[in-house]
């Protein structure tokens, strides 16, 4: 099965041209990192390669200009490692990121606050704003 697979893989039909496709970007991809200044290329990405044109997706529109500046600088690294190149193309994409979530920090009531919501607090009459306003007042530290 593993074979037939590979064969499939291999084959110049269809799937064939796909994986010629993808070792041809793995590798330009590889030789983007060596090209690029090491911070532009971390934060961008070679993402095809079509008719002689790369394609590069870069995280910020501020970096697609900086990209667009050194294209024939890039393109000239690419055809100096015999990569047929008559064009770089920059599109902005931002780079998907799996930052978590902070958890909200609680900032402590100044002395100055404190005071001025005790005496709001005191000179409201029983009312749901009034319990609201004692709720946060004995949740929330206070600064010391």
């Amino acid at each position: 099965m593993q074979k037939s697979l590979e064969n499939y893989l291999e084959a110049d039909d269809g799937a064939g041209k796909i994986l010629a496709h993808a070792r041809l970007l793995i590798k330009l991809a590889r030789l983007y990192q060596e090209i690029a200044p090491a911070n532009l290329a971390r934060a961008s990405r070679l993402v095809n390669y079509k008719s002689k044109i790369i394609v590069i997706h870069a995280a910020s529109g501020a970096l697609a200009a900086k990209l667009r500046q050194i294209a024939p600088t890039l393109r000239d690294g690419f055809s100096k490692r015999g990569v047929e190149c008559n064009g770089l193309e920059v599109k902005v994409q931002v780079l998907e990121t799996r930052a978590q979530s902070r958890a909200s920090t609680q900032k402590p009531l100044t002395r100055r606050a404190s005071v001025a919501l005790e005496s709001l607090r005191d000179a409201l009459p029983t009312s749901p704003l009034r319990a609201a306003l004692e709720t946060f007042l004995r949740r929330t530290p206070r600064a010391e």
